[in-house]
């Protein structure tokens, strides 16, 4: 059986889509760009904020789903710039401590022009 992850902690989906399921003990997630939830609005300042606010999202929807970043054994990350790889990545592993298999590759636009989108396959304890 199929069960939408929601949270109010993280932004609400815009589209035709939740923020995460969970199959089993399997938990995707949707690309989670820097959108504050409280506001609905996108953290501005760079790179930093923007991938700070995106991990803190996820940690909302990993939190939801009863599991948490050191559950997470894929992530899929997209940079509007390659040039912004290095300071992601100083975010990215305060985070993402237990280093799951990852890919990281730059796109053309993002959705609103953000700088970064992740998206993670976890278990759930």
């Amino acid at each position: 059986m199929i069960k939408q992850i929601f949270t109010k902690n993280a932004p609400e989906a815009i589209g035709c889509y939740s923020q995460a399921v969970q199959y089993d003990k399997l938990l995707f997630s949707s690309g989670q760009i820097p959108v504050n939830p409280e506001n609905g609005e996108i953290v501005s300042g760079g790179i930093v904020p923007q991938a700070e606010q995106v991990m803190e999202n996820i940690g909302a929807i990993l939190k939801e789903a009863g599991t948490d970043y050191r559950s997470v054994l894929k992530t899929t990350c997209f940079l509007n710039d390659m040039n912004d790889f290095a300071a992601f990545n100083e975010v990215y592993a305060k985070y993402f401590t237990d280093k799951p298999a990852r890919s990281c590759v730059a796109v053309k636009t993002l959705p609103k022009n953000v700088l970064c989108e992740v998206e993670v396959i976890a278990v759930v304890k």
